[in-house]
């Protein structure tokens, strides 16, 4: 193939290490174990081989594919049982190649077949996708008080959330009711507003601050709520605020327990059988059926 192994100084190993499909920037979340690496020298590389993942941590190779025959690898674990399986089709895809070589049915290359089913499973085109603007101005929602659900780890992951804003060239606003946390510590947020987290305080603040776009993930149950309530009254399409991160629609599925069932049978997961009740009777009810 022409290229070189060397040792990694740390290695990449653990649960959560982001790869990014180089053809289709689609970046997926992968379990890691290995110590060794190669490098990709364009001047003896096969001209048949391309690059199929990196690793976004370190650039390093993450797989390679061959541009006609049907050969690929991947150097993180796609099954990634006990992890993330983000690239579990990475089997399907392979397995739907061979079965219609031997059906003599080959209407496409796997490079081909792998590009189309990762553009196929986000219903995305390529090369049509319009680019999407970055925000210049971001505000972040802290958490509440101090409470189980809000705690000091939404406060770690907020000062986390600033910083690579930051690092992004970003300016940073930030709404949070108490002062002795680490997301309100002097440098840290260009902007810092000790306030309440609910609908008319940071209604305010969007009118005054008038960012591009509202993270919503890092303050908790509090924040959470409070971007359902803002989208609901459409006070984030009056100023043109864009959600960051998890979309409103998914918020709103995940926190009701009967509409996040629904929308996991919907894509053919397993669910147990469940179903609510604000009754005794319809409680009664419920148990016996289930």
């Amino acid at each position: 193939l022409g290229c070189k192994l060397y040792k990694l100084k740390y290695g990449n190993r653990g649960h959560n290490q982001p790869c990014t499909h180089v053809e289709t920037k689609r970046c997926f979340i992968t379990t890691q174990n290995h110590g060794f690496a190669i490098t990709l020298d364009t001047a003896t590389l096969n001209p048949d081989v391309e690059e199929l993942f990196v690793n976004e941590n370190d650039r390093t190779n993450e797989g390679l594919i061959h541009k006609t025959r049907p050969i690929m690898t991947a150097q993180f674990h796609p099954e990634a049982m006990a992890g993330p399986m983000d690239t579990n089709f990475l089997f399907d895809v392979f397995l739907d190649h061979v079965k219609q070589t031997k059906m003599g049915q080959v209407t496409m290359t796997l490079k081909e077949r792998l590009t189309h089913r990762m553009l196929q499973k986000k219903g995305l085109c390529p090369r049509t996708t319009p680019i999407i603007r970055a925000p210049y101005k971001v505000l972040l929602l802290g958490s509440g008080g101090l409470s189980i659900g809000q705690a000091g780890e939404f406060d770690y992951s907020g000062s986390q959330a600033i910083k690579a804003l930051k690092e992004e060239g970003m300016q940073t606003v930030l709404i949070k009711p108490q002062c002795s946390t680490v997301q309100t510590s002097k440098g840290l947020a260009d902007r810092v507003y000790f306030l309440p987290i609910t609908t008319q305080y940071v209604k305010q603040v969007i009118e005054s601050e008038r960012p591009d776009g509202i993270l919503l993930s890092f303050g908790g149950q509090t924040a959470l709520n409070c971007g359902v309530e803002l989208f609901r009254e459409g006070i984030l399409d009056t100023y043109n605020v864009t959600v960051l991160g998890t979309p409103i629609p998914s918020i709103i599925a995940t926190e009701d327990r009967k509409e996040f069932a629904l929308k996991l049978t919907e894509i053919d997961e397993k669910v147990a059988p469940s179903d609510t009740a604000t009754v005794l009777k319809d409680v009664l009810d419920i148990g016996n059926r289930l």
